[in-house]
């Protein structure tokens, strides 16, 4: 199970690295050279999904990790139609940050008969957007406004008030190619009011911006932008989480 395994990476100190694939910008026919370098670095999950869904290939992604690698798909989704079978478990994805009760419940309901049936292990996790420096897809499309990067107290009461909500991890989110990552410092203040694991991603492209949020917090980096520009660059991140 995923969850008992972050609690356990937790638990014992470690450290977890996903890759996010969005359908859209990711051509299926190298995503079997990607699962192989994510197997041979060390890469923990595949996080499959995006703000749009312009392009069917959301179940020919997964099947194709599936296909090249046994590394976890688990399911990042924008909409309900970013729901599949085929993946071994869901973020169910609470925007806490904003105020548009689409998706902070609404999506969930429409999503919720056809989830009981599936076989995915469902995750719910709090979705927080953090100022990355500039107006994201997910910031446009939810019609919400980020939290304000150096406003700690705000995003301390949000991740604490998720927690005491019943969710089960916490994703804070920069947005798909910010140019600014979550800011450790903000991380640090976060890790600090809650117990539950801390997922960071959105304008991770160094390592040094990897070790700064595992450093500060993060249980779990995702990064997705860099792989998608660079899929070479993703050994220097899985190399952080070996120090």
């Amino acid at each position: 199970m995923i969850y008992s395994s972050l609690l356990e990476a937790r638990a014992g100190g470690g450290k977890k690295l996903a890759v996010l694939i969005d359908p859209d910008k990711t051509d299926p026919g190298k995503l079997p050279a990607l699962a192989t370098l994510a197997t041979q670095t060390g890469v923990h999950y595949f996080l499959v999904g995006g703000s749009l869904l312009v392009n069917d290939h959301l179940g020919q992604c997964i099947r194709t990790i599936k296909d090249h690698c046994d590394i976890p798909v688990v399911l990042f989704p924008g909409n309900v139609l970013q729901l599949h079978p085929d993946a071994d478990a869901i973020l169910l994805l609470s925007l806490i940050s904003g105020r548009n009760a689409e998706f902070l419940i609404g999506k969930h309901v429409v999503a919720a008969p056809w989830l009981r049936q599936s076989k995915l292990e469902i995750l719910p996790t709090g979705y927080m957007l953090i100022d990355g420096g500039a107006l994201t897809s997910v910031g446009y499309m939810s019609n919400t406004t980020p939290i304000p990067s150096n406003k700690k107290d705000i995003a301390v009461c949000t991740a604490m008030a998720g927690e005491m909500l019943g969710l089960r991890l916490l994703y804070l989110e920069a947005g798909s190619g910010a140019p600014q990552p979550v800011p450790p410092s903000l991380i640090a203040a976060v890790r600090q009011a809650v117990d539950i694991p801390l997922i960071v991603g959105g304008g991770i492209r160094t390592p040094r911006q990897a070790q700064e949020a595992l450093q500060a917090g993060a249980d779990m980096i995702v990064v997705g932008s860099l792989v998608e520009e660079n899929p070479d660059a993703l050994a220097g991140i899985a190399d952080v989480l070996m120090c």
